[in-house]
């Protein structure tokens, strides 16, 4: 009895994570309850698309924002020294439609991160009083401009940024993105959790769909203030909040989609640079907090996948009742969680029962960013990320 006693306390936070988490998540705000008409006279928007080597994505891209309801809105791709033809499509777009424009983007300079820099030429050349920074491997619904520029103008933001559909094209996106996704619902909650947070290690954005102010952007030195960052949008969140700005976040599942990776390797990369350069800077508590990171990092995938492997490892081991009772409790909560999940996000349930193989290959790459450190590599550059 006292084996089962003990085991069941152990397994106490297993079970209340994903409870928390549920109830945490469902305080979010969606774009599906803004107005879907445009605002009285409605400001210009400079939809600013800094697109290296996109040539897969960028047609479907800056065709979803030109099929915009929103009157006022010009787009700026911007092609960063592309190799595969990314500007030529993007320019054959352009000549049919006089809102779009291709620029080049200027040579690189030292001590600049590729997209800021993009972004950066583009929004030299915008006209806009709202500019809308888009990544290219996004797909805009035609009112997601219109209830983006209502919901800013509403709760008076500074910046504000939507949340995506994440499209799961393949088995290991499968596998790998929920969990990823999963671990930062825990860490950050709903979308009205990060608006209405007081601390500035709280504040994220979606770099995938981001708008500023231009008055604000121009007065706080635009993306040369996150120059030198990888996670330039969870840092100019941050930023913009230090410096007395509204930061807000709102869902906009129904309105912007994006395939951020297609294969396992590119999950491999593309998270790789991110989660340790660019997300030791959301840790709270300071340097206390920056200086743990690393470990709670690596140690996030392992609570995920433990349980799993403690049931494998009993079937060859001698293993302790206790552990074993333990394992399988907080095993059975896992399950259940991850099925809801997917479930959530109209796929299978039955991932679920991968879910310990998914977390395993997320740990690999949160292993891997980890003895990486600052330094990045994405799109045949290399990069330091610099240190809050």
């Amino acid at each position: 009895m006292n084996q089962w006693l003990v085991a069941a306390v152990a397994a106490l936070p297993w079970a209340l994570t994903p409870i928390v988490t549920v109830i945490r998540v469902r305080n979010s705000r969606s774009l599906n309850d803004e107005s879907a008409e445009p605002p009285p006279n409605p400001p210009l928007v400079s939809v600013i698309i800094p697109a290296r080597n996109e040539a897969r994505n960028i047609e479907r891209c800056l065709l979803s924002v030109l099929s915009t309801t929103y009157p006022r809105v010009e787009v700026i791709v911007v092609d960063d020294h592309s190799e595969d033809g990314t500007g030529a499509i993007a320019l054959s777009i352009a000549r049919a439609d006089p809102r779009a424009r291709v620029i080049q983007s200027d040579p690189l300079p030292d001590g600049w991160f590729g997209k800021q820099w993009a972004c950066t030429n583009g929004a030299r050349d915008a006209l806009g009083d709202i500019l809308c920074f888009a990544d290219a491997d996004t797909t805009h619904s035609s009112d997601l401009l219109t209830r983006s520029v209502n919901a800013m103008m509403r709760r008076d933001a500074d910046l504000f940024s939507v949340m995506a559909r994440q499209e799961l094209g393949s088995f290991w996106e499968r596998l790998v993105q929920p969990q990823i996704f999963g671990m930062m619902a825990v860490r950050y909650g709903g979308t009205e959790s990060v608006t209405k947070s007081r601390w500035v290690s709280d504040k994220i954005a979606n770099g995938q769909c981001l708008f500023v102010k231009r008055t604000t952007y121009d007065e706080l030195g635009g993306h040369a203030l996150v120059r030198s960052h990888v996670a330039d949008d969870l840092m100019m969140a941050q930023r913009f909040f230090a410096m007395g700005k509204h930061v807000a976040l709102e869902e906009g599942i129904d309105q912007l989609s994006t395939r951020m990776y297609t294969s396992l390797g590119e999950l491999v990369h593309g998270w790789g640079k991110n989660v340790f350069a660019g997300g030791r800077d959301s840790a709270p508590f300071g340097r206390v907090g920056r200086f743990f990171y690393p470990f709670l990092l690596v140690l996030a995938p392992v609570w995920i996948f433990a349980p799993a492997a403690v049931l494998a490892a009993s079937l060859i081991f001698p293993v302790p009742l206790a552990l074993v009772i333990w394992a399988s409790v907080a095993g059975a909560v896992l399950l259940v969680w991850w099925s809801y999940v997917y479930w959530s996000i109209d796929e299978s349930p039955l991932y679920a029962l991968l879910s310990p193989i998914g977390a395993a290959v997320v740990f690999y790459i949160f292993g891997r960013a980890v003895l990486r450190r600052q330094r990045v590599s994405w799109k045949d550059r290399d990069y330091v990320s610099e240190l809050q």
